[in-house]
């Protein structure tokens, strides 16, 4: 008798433990492992992550400062960095100098030789609240530069600039889609729940601003802000207005998700039970919403991305000497570049493959969050 009731003790505390596991792990361990199976969409995961941690620590991977200009070495072409000696030998990697024999047009002088140093001082770089001139590497001295993927026209590292770009065109997409998701999820929360005039009134209103056109708005913003109006803060003005803009499209999906949501049997429960209007929208409304939110922002940054390169090309996004993906690329516009210069297409690569990865991981997220998806 003390056997069994021993036994049953033991079988209680295992099927508690594995209940609370289930209630635990049952929906986001199921979402990750999921996710993992679907690896086209992992692959992109890992590029988005090496690129934010890239663009975060630019100032210490980058060579040199992002507006240092070289001015004996425009258009300079990638440096060949070099492994071996003249005899074949391995020996520390370091690179030939060049000279100058016309526009964009160098050859290698053999005589002087530049080694790469690792965990060197160079230029100076904020780190968060520090001010550092510790960088991974770089060549001493500023007889010749490295350029790992050429100069532009200023004779501005490339590699350099890229990497402080991309922290303006990988994350300027979070603060527009913050504010289009809060005031959307808020908008068509309520609009849902409560129906009737406040439904009527809150979707006419969103209506009203989906047919604002976009185009004749950014003419409008560009005609009305001031001259002297630094760039950054141009355009960080502009992507808030388009973010309010852009709140009235997910407010009607919201609205249809919570419509039906409403009358289920836990909604009506916690209604009976007095729970408020405030707390149920809160806890059990919204969260039904999660897996679009997440989806509708992580396929919408591209769309960011994108966006900053077109305001860049009509004069409305980053201006010089500040770095972004979009201005950096408008150095290319013209036949002569592209064919001269090819490595000045870079930054169009970088938009291209921060713009697919986004889009993997959203794919790989729907299907991850959707149970009636197959994940092969």
């Amino acid at each position: 008798m003390e056997n069994r009731s021993f036994h049953e003790d033991d079988n209680k505390d295992l099927a508690q433990t594995t209940i609370g596991k289930k209630e635990k792990y049952s929906f986001w361990g199921e979402v990750w492992k999921r996710l993992r199976r679907h690896k086209i969409a992992v692959a992109g995961g890992i590029v988005v992550i090496i690129l934010y941690i890239a663009v975060i620590f630019a100032g210490f991977l980058s060579p040199y400062h992002p507006n240092r200009t070289f001015r004996q070495h425009f258009y300079h072409p990638p440096t060949r960095i070099q492994f071996t000696d003249e005899d074949g030998s391995l020996t520390r990697p370091y690179i030939y100098g060049t000279e100058s024999v016309g526009w964009g047009q160098y050859e290698i002088v053999e005589d002087e030789k530049y080694e790469i140093k690792f965990i060197h001082r160079g230029d100076p770089h904020t780190v968060g609240p520090l001010t550092t001139n510790l960088q991974f590497f770089g060549v001493e001295g500023y007889d010749q530069p490295l350029f790992l993927l050429g100069s532009d026209g200023y004779g501005r590292d490339l590699f350099t600039r890229l990497l402080y770009g991309g922290r303006v065109s990988m994350f300027i997409g979070f603060i527009a889609i913050f504010i289009s998701t809060s005031i959307g999820m808020m908008v068509g929360g309520i609009s849902g729940y409560y129906g009737g005039w406040t439904d009527e009134i809150l979707m006419r209103i969103a209506e009203v601003i989906m047919s604002i056109p976009g185009f004749y708005l950014l003419l409008a913003l560009a005609a009305v802000m001031p001259i002297d109006m630094p760039s950054q803060m141009r355009f960080f003005f502009i992507i808030t207005i388009l973010a309010f803009r852009g709140w009235a499209g997910m407010a009607r999906v919201i609205r249809g998700m919570v419509l039906s949501a409403k009358n289920e049997e836990y909604v009506q429960a916690a209604r009976a039970i007095g729970a408020s209007d405030k707390r149920i929208i809160i806890k059990h409304v919204l969260p039904v919403t999660t897996t679009y939110v997440i989806v509708s922002a992580t396929v919408a940054v591209p769309g960011y991305i994108i966006l900053e390169s077109g305001l860049s090309f009509i004069g409305l996004g980053i201006q010089e000497p500040a770095a972004s993906w979009g201005n950096m690329l408008s150095a290319a516009m013209n036949v002569t570049a592209i064919t001269g210069f090819p490595w000045m297409l870079i930054p169009g690569f970088m938009i291209f493959i921060a713009c697919l990865s986004y889009n993997l991981l959203g794919d790989g997220l729907r299907d991850a969050l959707d149970p009636k998806s197959t994940i092969r």
